[in-house]
């Protein structure tokens, strides 16, 4: 009887600590977790790429008119204007008072789903490129969209502890970092009004059920795209001395390129400098006359990744010069603006206030001050480049606590976003999502 004894008290000890949350706060989540299972698992089963956001945008419009929000659909305007602007934006006013954004992503991302969940994604769609891949929420936006209507209804039902306005902001293509800057571009704040405090919130893979976590100051990084484009003299394979091989042109860089964390960056600023993709060749006996290259550089400090960008560029050009590249064919190193994402930062006195709030509600326990990483996050967007409008974004556990725990004792890791195995539990990551958001909402927007 001991083990089955032990593993009861276990279960209560790990339970979502919710007891000191306003009673209001729990029922409403409570209540509405049967309409927004079933909601989540429709969005899971149906997961949509970037750009692509109709059938899910459709349906969390409805479900925020629902709410009384006045609600604007397909907004937002792209770089590229054959890409049609899915934003949703939901108006709910309340008198005078703050006025406070909640922000959801919606898109899903091109992996094959291999969880085994009876509503497991078996989509297949054909991505920008013309190519059939398979879609699945493996980052957990769909989570996120049932949190973020269960907020909306929580706000809607408890309208006599706050006065204000509120910008729900269901938002495209975070994945490809352009989303949020579609609804800037097309003029968000200037539509519906700059809003005093930003929030939003993210399903955590590594964190427990029932565990909130935050970083105060820098939360994630800096995130640019870099194509490069190392470009030799073909020729036979047999006859290598004829040529300038771009393929071994390649290998050099990359191996160089790891000399910029190593050796040309102070080691307390974080600096990633991963090569995603590379591509030539096409037969076994051809030298080919390029190489293509797709990297992704992640850095914190402003000066950092100006810094890194201009030695890869020094770098791959003196790489080639070095092997004897004529200068007509030296590499070409393109850094896209567009698919620049800024550091999100977590503004430390909202941050602060925000965890004392959290604490009171959820226990100090379930609370967890959480390391910056060097994921990307175009939440960042929001706060704007002067970080004026004062943001937060906050990690909701989404693990069972015990494959946490045996993972910290294995050593062996936990699926990780993205990945084709990872789902959140969606009963208590719904629910404390809708806990944690309508409190801290509540907190900015109390009478």
């Amino acid at each position: 009887m001991k083990p089955f004894i032990f593993s009861i008290l276990a279960a209560i000890a790990t339970a979502p600590a919710f007891a000191q949350s306003p009673p209001a706060v729990d029922k409403l989540a409570e209540s509405e977790l049967p309409s927004l299972l079933a909601m989540y698992k429709d969005l899971h089963s149906h997961p949509e790429l970037s750009t692509h956001e109709e059938r899910s945008s459709a349906m969390v419009a409805k479900e925020l008119r629902a709410v009384g929000c006045d609600v604007t659909e397909n907004f937002g305007t792209y770089d590229k204007p054959n890409l049609k602007g899915y934003g949703v934006i939901g108006i709910m006013k309340n008198g005078s008072g703050r006025t406070v954004m909640v922000r959801t992503d919606m898109d899903a991302l091109p992996v094959q789903e291999e969880t085994g969940l009876p509503y497991a994604s078996k989509v297949t769609t054909q991505n920008d490129e013309g190519r059939e891949v398979h879609v699945m929420h493996a980052c957990g936006h769909d989570v996120h969209m049932a949190a973020f209507i269960g907020v909306a209804r929580a706000m809607q039902q408890q309208k006599d502890q706050w006065q204000g306005t509120i910008i729900f902001v269901a938002q495209p293509a975070e994945e490809t970092g352009a989303g949020a800057r579609a609804l800037l571009r097309a003029g968000l704040y200037n539509r519906f009004g700059k809003p005093d405090f930003a929030l939003g919130f993210h399903d955590n893979a590594q964190m427990q059920t029932g565990h909130i976590g935050v970083t105060e100051g820098y939360t994630y990084a800096n995130v640019d795209s870099v194509n490069i484009t190392v470009r030799g003299v073909g020729g036979h394979g047999a006859y290598p001395h004829k040529t300038k091989d771009p393929i071994v042109l390649s290998a050099e860089i990359i191996n160089a390129l790891q000399t910029i964390a190593s050796r040309e960056n102070n080691p307390i600023d974080p600096v990633v400098v991963t090569v995603g993709s590379i591509h030539g060749g096409t037969k076994h006996n051809i030298i080919a006359d390029e190489v293509q290259m797709q990297l992704t550089v992640r850095t914190y400090k402003a000066e950092v990744r100006d810094r890194v960008l201009a030695a890869i560029d020094r770098i791959t050009k003196g790489c080639a010069m070095a092997a004897g590249v004529p200068a007509d064919r030296a590499p070409i190193v393109d850094v896209p603006k567009d698919q620049f994402t800024p550091a999100t930062y977590n503004n430390p006195e909202l941050t602060k206030r925000l965890v004392a709030v959290w604490k009171k509600a959820l226990g100090e326990e379930n609370v967890e001050a959480t390391d910056p990483t060097m994921g990307g996050e175009d939440f960042s967007e929001y706060s704007l480049a002067d970080h004026s409008i004062p943001a937060c974004d906050f990690h909701i556990g989404a693990v069972d606590p015990a494959k946490v725990a045996e993972s910290k004792k294995s050593g062996n890791p936990l699926p990780s976003l993205h990945s084709s195995k990872f789902a959140p539990i969606p009963e208590p990551t719904i629910r404390l999502g809708i806990v944690a958001m309508t409190d801290a909402v509540l907190e900015l927007m109390k009478k």
